[in-house]
């Protein structure tokens, strides 16, 4: 566990040459005892310690930070900090205000994000989160515009300054569980929208699988985020800052969708092409308005797959060519997949309540050709899609499978 002194010890020149080291042993949770010991031979054992847990953090966490071999984190911090490329773009629709309140700001990811355009006051009850933040943002070069105050969000009444905006991320876990309801989270959204009577604008992130009936009564937009295709998040806009409806942004781009009196089509049976939305688009329940820019129609009205006879390129689907519609039938399946050479299978679901790795393993695939199969339902009836990927096809999503090969 880092402290402040530990932390003083890696920026010092043997510190820096501990973590260089440690960096070059490719440092992993299992070798973590093993490498300690190496380095201990050369540093004292806390220095070597730390220095290997930070190369191991740092290492996880390039996933989300593009300069993360220059940082310094904490273990539970790291896992519930945001993604950069989300922070960055939360960043820019906040980028009006001069002066922005990061409440919660933990680690401070989205401190440093912020900081890249205003003046960031950064409060969190946790000192050590707080020496870890500014930190970063002297290693990132934005130590003058980020400020770090210790507090406790709830032990009295907070004032800001006018015109000012504020960041707030609620704690979302209680005893290593998840917390999806908003009236649960640490402080709770009523608390928090308090804050909003002296403030121009608050966004507040909130699991992306928060309950849209609590929302009902919070005068907020609710963005959905989601990054390479994986959802990320959920974002509730606030006073200045709330714009039209539910909204849906896919990144990198950004590309946003907005609810609108958009209508789509009537269901029709797989056409020539099928659309699978990005799920923030299914998520902020944006499919209809997706489909009616797409001219597309759902082809069935529980199942969120668009489908056309014309091909449209678009950031919020992944798009794929309708091969051939197949009963969805097992002896059948396994008869066309077999007269195809099909040996490598993807299999994706959707309104199919099949064990996915059961079911390939029962078609006895043979040869060596590759193919995408969709189990799902088209008018009320269950149907297997047997599609071809156009396009970057990004990564696997929900219901899917990645390719299996017999042996």
């Amino acid at each position: 566990m880092i402290d402040s002194a530990l932390l003083h010890q890696l920026q010092t020149d043997q510190g820096r040459e501990a973590l260089a080291e440690a960096e070059r042993q490719s440092p992993t949770d299992p070798r973590f005892l093993s490498i300690v010991q190496q380095l201990s031979r050369r540093y004292p054992e806390p220095l070597a310690k730390v220095a290997v847990e930070q190369s191991i953090l740092r290492r996880r966490a390039a996933a989300k930070f593009s300069r993360a071999g220059e940082m310094f984190f904490e273990r539970q911090a790291l896992e519930q900090a945001s993604t950069e490329m989300v922070s960055v773009y939360r960043a820019g629709r906040m980028a009006e205000f001069s002066l922005i309140y990061d409440l919660g700001c933990g680690i401070g990811g989205d401190s440093l994000a912020l900081a890249k355009s205003a003046s960031v006051v950064s409060i969190d009850r946790d000192r050590m989160r707080l020496v870890l933040l500014a930190a970063n943002a002297l290693a990132l070069g934005l130590a003058g515009n980020v400020h770090p105050v210790q507090g406790d969000l709830t032990s009295r009444a907070w004032r800001f300054p006018p015109h000012t905006a504020a960041f707030f991320d609620p704690s979302r876990r209680k005893s290593g569980h998840r917390i999806f309801s908003v009236n649960r989270y640490e402080p709770p959204l009523d608390f928090a929208y308090t804050w909003l009577g002296e403030l121009e604008a608050l966004a507040v992130k909130a699991s992306p699988g928060v309950d849209l009936q609590e929302l009902r009564r919070f005068p907020c937009q609710v963005e959905f985020v989601s990054c390479y295709g994986d959802l990320k998040e959920a974002c509730l806009w606030f006073g200045s800052l709330r714009s039209g409806g539910h909204r849906a942004t896919v990144l990198p781009g950004p590309h946003s969708l907005i609810a609108s009196d958009e209508h789509m089509p009537a269901v029709v049976p797989p056409r020539a092409f099928l659309f699978e939305p990005d799920p923030a688009v299914m998520r902020a329940g944006l499919v209809g308005v997706l489909g009616a820019r797409l001219g597309a129609s759902q082809i069935d009205p529980t199942i969120a797959y668009l489908t056309s006879d014309v091909l449209v390129d678009s950031p919020f689907a992944r798009a794929y060519r309708v091969v051939e519609v197949l009963p969805s039938n097992l002896r059948i399946l396994r008869s066309a997949l077999r007269a195809r050479g099909v040996g490598s299978l993807t299999l994706k679901k959707r309104g199919s309540a099949i064990d996915v790795e059961t079911y390939i393993r029962r078609l006895h695939l043979q040869g060596a050709n590759k193919a995408t199969l969709i189990l799902t339902r088209a008018a009320g009836r269950k149907v297997a899609l047997l599609v071809e990927a156009l396009g970057d096809s990004g990564s696997s999503r929900e219901g899917e499978s990645p390719p299996f090969r017999p042996g």
